[in-house]
């Protein structure tokens, strides 16, 4: 599911990427992660991922063919090639809870733990996602904050990139009919951009359930970072949705031998006398990786000269120091498309800020986790991925607001004049405990001590917000 993207203080909008394992969490700076016993790895929340999810594994398919992909591309065929990546190959579906979990009547974490337990042993799913957890809560917080906020003089139009079971669309619907102008509803309309055309069936029973709202919602199954997809230009002002949806989005590396070295891109091939591939370093060419290298104000071949250079280059033959930095060239591309075709939309994405226990070496490394014989392991190395292994990323929000920038018109680095002309786009990126305390109804999550789970377990999630200076009142 993805979004993003995506959205710092406490915490923000979809919290941890959970692998849950019954009466058993580890913490880590106050992000949780739940290890697998038997039913993991549970992705709480990836429903962006448009995932089917796989009970079989084979541990040799080829991931690359006989000419060199850039890491991205490796990525892309490891989590979404149609026959064997690992979201195209898994057989369980988001789950959707028959009740929403009543959590007034618990005593607290143990006894939140327990019914998480009892609700995956009795529904045998793969995850649910925080807005099916938190029903209808979690769904009406994001409602609310973009009724605050929207143009109302527009009718309400909607956008919601990887609606994993269709729960958040309806809870969404329910709330703007109940809380919003009675022309407000009855002119909106909601469309699901979804992948899975199993799941884009399910958005549509699920947002059926009111019949109502079923005038107003339609799935279209399409790529949403594929700007053909989206046909002409639209002028009207809309709102973009992501939950979830940029921790699973491709990313690239750069790569420099030692502190000095310019910076080359990174490609994977295969070799005929070896198992698993290896990288391939190349000068930056790429337009993706240069884009996201010249928003980080990085250049990929610099001139340095004097004796600080001097110093510095023979300090790093002495002591060598490899650096190496993971680009979200993915959401640069997915924004690129969005910022094309919808100039004047409003934006709400959340997901990780950062992950726990990651063994991957390089500035926003992914976690790369697979299940075997019951258990989740951790691997040291993206190149492990075959199709059995979830590969999800820490979303840097900073770079996220630069990158919306840079899409939008308004940050372009080498145009120094670009920063008086005035911004186009208003941001906010908060924790997911200052979201739903802002937005939401956090008493409705609280058990009877006083725990939270949607404010204190998702310590390592944010969500951002990002509108058009002139949908701002």
């Amino acid at each position: 599911m993805g979004m993003g993207r995506n959205i710092g203080g406490n915490l923000s909008l979809v919290g941890v990427k959970v692998f849950y394992c019954s009466n058993y969490a580890t913490a880590s700076g106050g992000a949780v992660r739940f290890r697998s016993c038997g039913y993991g790895p549970l992705t709480l929340f990836s429903s962006s991922a448009n995932a089917l999810i796989s009970s079989h594994t084979h541990p040799n398919v080829d991931i690359v063919d006989d000419r060199p992909i850039l890491v991205r591309d490796f990525i892309h065929s490891a989590l979404y090639h149609p026959t064997h990546g690992y979201f195209s190959k898994r057989s369980g579906s988001v789950g959707v809870l028959e009740a929403t979990i009543k959590f007034n009547q618990l005593q607290g974490r143990k006894a939140y733990l327990g019914l998480l337990d009892k609700i995956y042993k009795q529904s045998d799913i793969s995850w649910f996602t925080p807005s099916e957890l938190f029903k209808p809560w979690y769904a009406h917080g994001i409602a609310e904050a973009m009724l605050r906020t929207a143009n109302l003089s527009f009718p309400l139009k909607i956008y919601e990139i990887g609606g994993g079971s269709g729960t958040c669309a309806k809870g969404i619907m329910d709330y703007i009919k109940l809380n919003a102008p009675s022309k407000v509803y009855n002119t909106m309309t909601y469309t699901s951009v979804e992948i899975s055309s199993s799941l884009g069936e399910k958005q549509i029973e699920t947002v059926g359930q009111v019949h109502s709202h079923l005038s107003k919602f339609k799935v279209e199954c399409r790529d949403a970072a594929d700007r053909s997809s989206w046909g002409d230009v639209q002028e009207q002002p809309c709102w973009v949705i992501m939950l979830e949806v940029l921790d699973n989005l491709p990313h690239d590396i750069i790569y420099s031998e030692n502190q000095v070295s310019p910076w080359k891109e990174v490609w994977v091939e295969k070799h005929p006398d070896r198992l698993m591939p290896s990288e391939l370093y190349k000068i930056v060419e790429d337009r993706l990786i240069r884009c996201c290298m010249e928003i980080l104000d990085m250049d990929p071949n610099p001139q340095v000269k004097g004796m600080m250079f001097a110093a510095r280059s023979i300090w790093s033959k002495i002591f060598p120091k490899p650096r190496r930095c993971w680009l979200p060239t993915g959401c640069l591309k997915l924004m690129e498309a969005l910022h094309g075709a919808l100039p004047k939309m409003s934006m709400i994405a959340s997901d990780f800020s950062y992950l726990p226990s990651v063994r991957i070496p390089g500035e926003r490394a992914p976690l790369v986790s697979s299940k075997r014989g019951g258990s989740s392991s951790d691997h040291g190395s993206y190149l492990d991925a075959k199709g059995d292994a979830d590969i999800f990323f820490p979303t840097d929000f900073w770079l996220l607001e630069r990158i919306d920038h840079y899409c939008s018109g308004l940050l372009k680095p080498q145009d120094k004049k670009s920063a008086k002309q005035g911004k186009k786009r208003r941001t906010f990126t908060l924790n997911t405990s200052a979201f739903m305390e802002e937005f939401g109804l956090p008493s409705r999550t609280r058990t009877k001590d006083g725990y939270n789970p949607l404010l204190d377990d998702f310590k390592n999630t944010k969500f951002y917000l990002s509108v058009p200076t002139h949908n701002i009142r």
